[in-house]
């Protein structure tokens, strides 16, 4: 099968690997679309050799282990693939290891779905959208929404992250949403609730101007903040209107200098991978001595985005399809790191790759 290695620069190259077969606890989807994240190309500068960076997987089942009773052959699924592992998005098929009531499986949940293009850009940065809010900021849960009026900032608003955050802090009932957007604003509008105090700063009019826009949509205490840019500045002009006493904020891009960030507001990392109980360096298992945690957490919503996709109350990011399939890869992470993407994901249609079998 074609599989497509990722390398500094960022370059892509496409070479011939083995079809996987599934184990006892795997799930091997052929891969109908692939997503793309920022991630990609930046973890192929730190590395030496290419690996397989894709995390998005959207497709349909192929073959199952024997243990495997939730998915068959045939269904069509979504998956989140755990980064730096064997086995990423973007190739023709995929062996994943499934979540479900077997001691200590560390796999995540499948996402059941329509659409696969939309699909494949749901399962990496909806599920930081969730950490970020409920594992990390502790916010109200959708199933327990909060009666009690509190603004959140949401900087990034228009990355699909930053979309995710908005449509559950709005099934949580979080209201005002203070979004910090540019070029994405007509995306950012769909999805606020104007008549509940959304409101919308636009970063293009220059730091001060962002900071007074936080300052007077918050129009008073400012506890909360998802920083899903954390870098530009982005952090800096939300410490300043956060409260410094019991303000929190999360920022997504992992092992940055936050020095800037007051020792005295409580910061926390987001990282997808927290549902990959082997990359949690802050579960809450560790905290309360437990068994549930952080995976548990990512298998529950997972299902979650699925009721909510079939209930219409959940959509995926808009996405753009490269042409060329696995072909595309390169162009696509090249305008990621230029900065060219705004409110929209790349996937990829694995069928139009050169020499891909399209039955």
């Amino acid at each position: 099968m074609k599989e497509a290695l990722i390398y500094a620069g960022p370059k892509v190259q496409i070479i011939d690997s083995v079809i996987p077969v599934p184990g006892p606890d795997q799930v091997v989807t052929k891969v109908i679309v692939s997503g793309s994240n920022p991630k990609d190309w930046k973890l192929a500068e730190m590395m030496e050799k290419g690996i397989n960076q894709g995390d998005d997987i959207a497709g349909i089942v192929h073959a199952v282990g024997d243990n495997i009773t939730e998915f068959k052959p045939g269904d069509r699924v979504a998956a989140l693939h755990q980064a730096m592992t064997p086995g990423g998005s973007y190739a023709e098929k995929r062996a994943l290891k499934v979540r479900h009531k077997i001691p200590n499986n560390k796999g995540v949940a499948l996402i059941a779905c329509a659409n696969l293009s939309e699909a494949a850009t749901i399962p990496l940065a909806a599920m930081t959208a969730a950490v970020g809010l409920y594992q990390r900021l502790a916010l109200p849960l959708p199933w327990h929404p909060t009666t009690d009026q509190f603004p959140l900032v949401i900087y990034g608003a228009a990355t699909a992250v930053g979309s995710y955050a908005i449509q559950l802090a709005k099934q949580s009932n979080i209201h005002p949403l203070i979004c910090v957007t540019g070029r994405g604003i007509p995306h950012v509008e769909t999805l606020i609730d104007k008549n509940k105090g959304d409101v919308i700063v636009d970063y293009r009019d220059g730091n001060e101007k962002v900071v007074q826009g936080l300052q007077d949509a918050a129009g008073g205490k400012l506890r909360y903040a998802f920083d899903a840019v954390s870098e530009s500045g982005s952090f800096q002009n939300i410490c300043q209107v956060l409260d410094h006493q019991t303000g929190a904020i999360t920022l997504v891009i992992p092992g940055k200098d936050y020095s800037a960030i007051p020792s005295t507001i409580k910061q926390t990392e987001t990282m997808v991978g927290s549902v990959f109980k082997v990359w949690d360096s802050d579960s809450w298992e560790k905290k309360a001595g437990t068994q549930v945690g952080n995976s548990d957490f990512g298998y529950v919503f997972y299902r979650i985005f699925s009721r909510g996709l079939q209930e219409g109350w959940f959509k995926g990011h808009p996405y753009e399809i490269m042409p060329g399939g696995l072909d595309g890869i390169e162009g696509a992470l090249k305008n990621l790191k230029d900065g060219k993407a705004s409110a929209v994901k790349y996937v990829f249609r694995i069928a139009d790759t050169a020499g891909v079998d399209r039955d």
